[in-house]
C-alpha cells in the first residue's frame, strides 16, 4: 500500500477518533522494520493533527529511531529482558539499543507505557525481576531530573502482559518449531503478586494491555 491508501483507511474512521480522544497506533511485526515508510505516515498523520501511538519492541538503530520519536506522541514499549546474554538467547538479538531507545525517549519527555510480557521461568525469574526494576527505577530517576523542566511525568504506566499461546496455530501452520509448546497460558489472577512487586515502583501497574 502506498501512504495516500493508509491515510484514506485511517481518514474514515476520524469521527471515531474525535468521540472518544483517540488516534492511530502503528504496530505489527515491528512497524520499525519499515521507518522510511512509518515516518512518512506519522508525518501526514501530524499534519491531520491525528494522535499517534507506535506500539514497538525498540529494536532499531539510534538514527531512525530518533527520527520517527520526535513525530509520534505516544509509545508502547516492550521490556523483555534486562539481561543481554539471556536478551541473545532467548530474542536472538542484544538489548543494547532497545535499552539505548528507551533512555532516548525518556530524556525526550515523550509519553510511554512500558509493557512487560510476564513468560512463566523466563521473563517472570527472580533475577530478571530485579534487574528490569533496577533499569525502570534509573528511568524514574532520570525522568525526575527532566521533570524541573518538561512538568509532567512520561512513562504513564506499566502494562503486565502475561503469557497466551495464540500464537499456536500459526507455528503449526507455517512448519516452525515452537519451543514453548506445552506451556499453559497465565491467567490474571497468577499476576496479582507481580502486579505488587511492581507498583514499589509507584507508578500505575495494569495487567494486560
Amino acid at each position: 500500500m502506498t501512504v495516500n491508501e493508509v491515510m484514506a483507511v485511517i481518514e474514515r474512521d476520524r469521527i471515531f477518533y474525535d468521540e472518544s480522544n483517540g488516534g492511530v497506533t502503528f504496530s505489527g511485526g515491528e512497524p520499525l522494520m519499515q521507518e522510511p515508510f512509518l515516518e512518512e505516515l506519522l508525518i501526514r498523520c501530524k499534519q491531520d493533527k491525528l494522535h499517534t501511538a507506535i506500539d514497538t519492541s525498540g529494536y532499531a538503530s539510534p538514527t531512525p529511531f530518533d527520527r520517527v520519536s520526535r513525530l509520534a506522541d505516544l509509545f508502547l514499549y516492550d521490556l523483555k529482558l534486562a539481561d543481554e546474554a539471556l536478551h541473545r538467547k532467548y530474542t536472538g538479538v542484544s538489548n543494547r539499543s532497545i535499552l539505548r531507545n528507551l533512555e532516548a525517549l525518556i530524556a525526550s519527555g515523550k509519553a510511554v507505557i512500558l509493557r512487560f510480557p510476564v513468560v512463566p521461568g523466563i521473563t517472570d525469574t527472580e533475577e530478571n525481576i530485579f534487574k528490569t526494576k533496577a533499569f525502570i527505577n534509573s528511568l524514574i530517576h532520570r525522568q525526575k531530573l527532566h521533570n524541573s523542566q518538561m512538568g509532567r511525568q512520561n512513562i504513564l504506566q506499566i502494562d503486565l502482559l502475561p503469557y497466551h499461546s495464540m500464537a499456536r496455530k500459526k507455528y503449526r501452520r507455517f512448519c516452525k518449531t515452537n519451543l514453548l509448546e506445552g506451556m499453559p497460558d497465565l491467567s490474571a489472577d497468577q499476576l496479582l503478586p507481580l502486579k505488587k512487586e511492581f507498583e514499589t515502583l509507584e507508578i500505575p501497574i495494569h495487567i494486560g494491555g
